[in-house]
């Protein structure tokens, strides 16, 4: 019944039958860190103001307001969001109001969206009813040669300013 243990060292458990003959899970390395994940959009609600610049390498949904520059890999303007400030991305849907700049390499401009700057694009389309003041310049990469924003804090010499 019992057996005296061995003084060799610790010994590899192994799982009884019944488990050891279940479906395998699957690994821990193959199901992605959250972290690295960029699938997931970020998202701005219709009670946030950012007065700044905001930098994503995803996708991202603006609902409330931006006074700054927007960079990312897809953005969205949603009907009731405002941005003042230069858009790059990608992808560009606007649904509400950028006042500046929009550069993307497929841009649309939905019915209800309200454009007051220049429009750099590979691709455009307009919707009937929206308003766009501004000039379309088609270009072949419209998001190159665009300094993206800082990231990070500034330098600190240890001195409050």
């Amino acid at each position: 019944m019992f057996t005296k243990k061995s003084e060799k060292g610790p010994v590899a458990y192994e799982a009884p039958r019944s488990i050891a003959t279940a479906q395998p899970q699957p690994a821990l390395a193959a199901v992605p860190r959250q972290q690295d994940r960029s699938d997931g959009v970020s998202q701005i609600s219709a009670d946030l103001t950012i007065i700044g610049n905001l930098v994503s390498r995803g996708e991202v949904q603006i609902d409330g307001e931006i006074q700054g520059d927007l960079h990312a890999a897809s953005i969205v303007v949603g009907e009731n969001a405002r941005i003042t400030g230069g858009v790059v991305a990608e992808e560009v849907v606007v649904r509400g109001t950028v006042v500046g700049s929009v550069r993307g390499k497929r841009v649309l401009l939905q019915s209800n969206s309200k454009v007051e700057g220049d429009v750099f694009h590979q691709q455009l389309a307009i919707e009937q009813g929206a308003y766009f003041e501004g000039k379309s310049r088609r270009m072949e990469d419209p998001t190159a040669g665009v300094q993206r924003p800082e990231i990070g804090y500034p330098a600190s010499n240890g001195h409050a300013t």
